[in-house]
């Protein structure tokens, strides 16, 4: 399934934004973080309707996935 653009976008707005917030980064270390993430490319080839997630579920996903690149 394939989702709006222009609510991936808002979508993606939202998540980086509170990912930031949460790790305490600049929203330019967040969006760069988020758009070379696993879960950005997940949900970009709407693989598993990753765009459908609460936008808190994908913040988590991405806190995991930057805590395995830091080990």
């Amino acid at each position: 399934m394939t989702a709006n653009p222009i609510l991936l976008q808002k979508k993606y707005c939202r998540v980086i934004e509170r990912f930031a917030k949460q790790q305490g980064l600049s929203l330019d270390a967040a969006l760069s973080f988020f758009y070379h993430s696993e879960v950005y490319q997940l949900i970009r080839d709407g693989v598993s309707d990753m765009h459908c997630m609460s936008d808190a579920y994908l913040v988590e996903e991405l806190v995991q996935e930057d805590s395995q690149n830091k080990e």
